[in-house]
Order: structure tokens, then C-alpha cells, then sequence
């Protein structure tokens, strides 16, 4: 039978998404990401002080936590902090989107400040992580406008947006933005994350069931590239309206 998708998807589709600004009241930028089912809340606080490692370099600092919230999947997981320590799963994802968002951020600008992101996974279809990025790159945003309008910083820090994609490869076929059953059932599955100019950022990539071939690989980032004007004309219509 030949491969199809949820809802007549193209294999090379985005889920519908939707960033909605100003979720919660306190942080200095604050962003609902919707990408199909999947729902991450990402807050932005701005802190005084930096790590001890800064210290007399002018340098800010930015730094990310994730957490998958108890009922966010098909059964309750239990919270992290309740067992003592956080999975390698979760610290892998939390410092990937520190890096990620470290990247588009001149830090020098931001003097004594460090920027603390959370994303807390509210619902859960596959995509967190790149769905977290992608919220928290349009929160980043606003808390960068908050500091500005509060004369806290003169000059906007931000070089450039980040957008990050979920992949997948199964009967010869790459797929885009997977869902929870495309992600239990692939071949391979990889993340990339890219500037606005379509410069990689980061891949992360494993084969779980059948290898693919190297050119495979070169097919994902031009899939995720030709996708990205999509996904950044949602992130800048969330920044006009909010």
C-alpha cells in the first residue's frame, strides 16, 4: 500500500501552526507554539547576574529548561522534579534549544542579564523540541522588545530568527513536521535547525529502523528549506499583532 498521511497531508507539509503572544501575563515575552496537536508555552525572563564561568567579560548570558508537563501525552507521566532528576532525554532537548537560540543572539549587547527560557509541553504529537524552538525564538523576540522599551538595553541584540523542523524517512520517502504515530514508525528521524537565510544550525539525526542514504540527508534540508518562508511568515505575523 503506498504511504499516505493524516488528513491527505503532503509529505512535504506543515501541521497548520500558530503562535499566540502574550499567553501569560508576568514574563517579558510569553508565546502559546501550536504545531498541529502539539502545544509548548515558552516564557522569557530576564534575570540580573550571569553564570560565575562570565564573570568580568560584559557578556550576557542565555540559557533554556523543558519539561513535558504530566498529562501532555496519551498517559500521565509522573514530574521530573517529584523523582529527583531530570531524564537525558529532557536535558538533551533543554540544551539544544540554548544552543539553538544562542545563536541568534549577540550576548555582548545584553551586559549583567542572563535570559532564562522555559518551555513546558503542554499537549504532545510529535515536534516538541523543534515546536519549542520556534515559540521560544518568537517569545526571545518579544522579551528583546520589553528590555528595549524599558531603556534596559539601547540596541536590539537579535541578528537574525531561527526556525527549526522535524524529519522523517520511511519507504523511501522524506516527510515533514511528523506527528506522534509518523515519529513511532519512521526509519529515521531528524531535527534541523537553520537561520533565516537557511544556514544550518543544528542536525541532530538518528536511524532507528533501516540506515538512509547519504543523499537522503541533503533531500531533508532542502525539504526544510523550502518550508521555511511558511513557518517564518506565521512566526512575523504573531510579532506584528502582538
Amino acid at each position: 500500500m503506498p504511504l499516505s498521511r493524516h488528513n491527505k497531508r503532503a509529505f512535504d507539509a506543515l501541521r497548520p501552526v500558530e503562535f499566540i503572544t502574550s499567553y501569560t501575563k508576568y514574563a517579558e515575552g510569553s508565546v502559546l507554539a501550536c504545531c498541529g496537536d502539539t502545544k509548548v508555552l515558552c516564557n522569557v525572563s530576564i534575570q540580573e547576574g550571569t553564570p560565575r564561568f562570565l564573570r568580568d567579560t560584559a557578556s550576557g548570558w542565555l540559557t533554556a529548561e523543558y519539561s513535558m508537563l504530566p498529562r501532555a501525552t496519551h498517559s500521565r507521566c509522573d514530574r521530573e522534579a517529584a523523582r529527583g532528576k531530570q531524564s537525558g532525554r529532557t536535558v538533551e532537548i533543554q540544551r539544544l534549544i540554548g544552543r539553538c537560540l544562542r545563536n541568534c543572539i549577540d550576548l555582548s549587547v545584553l551586559g549583567d542579564y542572563t535570559v532564562q527560557i522555559d518551555c513546558d509541553v503542554l499537549q504532545a504529537d510529535g515536534g516538541t523540541r523543534t515546536t519549542a524552538i520556534n515559540g521560544a525564538m518568537v517569545a526571545l523576540i518579544l522579551a528583546m522588545r520589553t528590555l528595549q522599551y524599558n531603556k534596559t538595553i539601547s540596541v536590539d541584540p537579535i541578528t537574525h530568527m531561527v526556525t527549526a523542523f522535524s524529519l522523517g524517512f520511511k519507504d523511501n520517502h522524506v516527510l515533514l513536521d511528523l506527528d506522534y504515530e509518523e515519529d513511532a514508525s519512521v526509519d529515521v528521524d531528524c531535527n534541523i535547525c537553520l537561520s533565516d537565510s537557511g544556514g544550518i544550525i543544528e542536525i541532530q539525526g538518528s536511524a532507528e529502523g533501516n540506515f538512509m542514504p547519504p543523499a537522503t540527508l541533503q533531500d531533508m534540508l532542502s525539504v526544510s528549506q523550502a518550508a521555511q518562508p511558511a513557518l517564518l511568515s506565521a512566526m512575523q505575523k504573531a510579532l506584528t499583532s502582538g
